[in-house]
């Protein structure tokens, strides 16, 4: 019989931290501080790509209750999964990717409350992220998953248009990056 309120199996920790822990603190414990400059453009990153993602998302706003509200529910979706990889890539290191990520953010947030909820679907950003991480051909793998997100899996405009949003945007988050001497 198993008693439930015996605790002779639960290890105690000593008080020195296991080789691994050790480790990972000698990794992480000296990583590159950013200077100021850095930071701030990051900071002006991640507020130039938000203000550009806030202005896409209104000229792409469907009026007509025909259109298609769930393929603008995607692209925004889509370019905000685009924003954050586009972080990853074009920020010299991850705490200025984090400090870009976070300005990106916080400025939606402010800016348009509506838009941050709409863009923010962590269910999405996984589908976005399997096609992302699989390493060969992004461009047509996001593709083919903003058409499946958008209910039309296999359609070749739907893939199409999905892959020139992601280039576009990430062509976005590049210049900004290079602009601000971060890449």
């Amino acid at each position: 019989m198993i008693d439930l309120y015996s605790d002779s199996d639960i290890k105690i920790a000593g008080s020195k931290p296991s080789r691994d822990i050790e480790k990972r603190r000698e990794k992480t414990a000296a990583p590159n501080v950013p200077n100021k400059e850095k930071t701030e453009n990051a900071k002006a990153l991640g507020k130039r790509v938000a203000l550009e993602f806030i202005r896409d998302s209104k000229d792409s706003s469907f009026p007509d209750e025909n259109e298609d509200f769930e393929m603008a529910a995607q692209i925004r979706l889509l370019l905000s999964f685009t924003a954050t990889v586009g972080f990853e890539q074009f920020c010299p290191d991850d705490t200025l990717c984090g400090i870009a990520q976070k300005s990106f953010i916080d400025t939606v947030k402010k800016e348009d409350n509506g838009l941050y909820k709409a863009s923010s679907d962590t269910g999405a950003f996984s589908f976005y992220y399997l096609a992302y991480r699989r390493g060969s051909e992004i461009d047509r793998r996001i593709g083919q998953t903003f058409a499946m997100l958008c209910s039309h899996d296999g359609d070749p405009v739907y893939q199409e248009l999905g892959e020139a949003l992601y280039c576009w945007f990430l062509s976005v988050v590049k210049k900004a990056a290079t602009e601000l001497n971060l890449k």
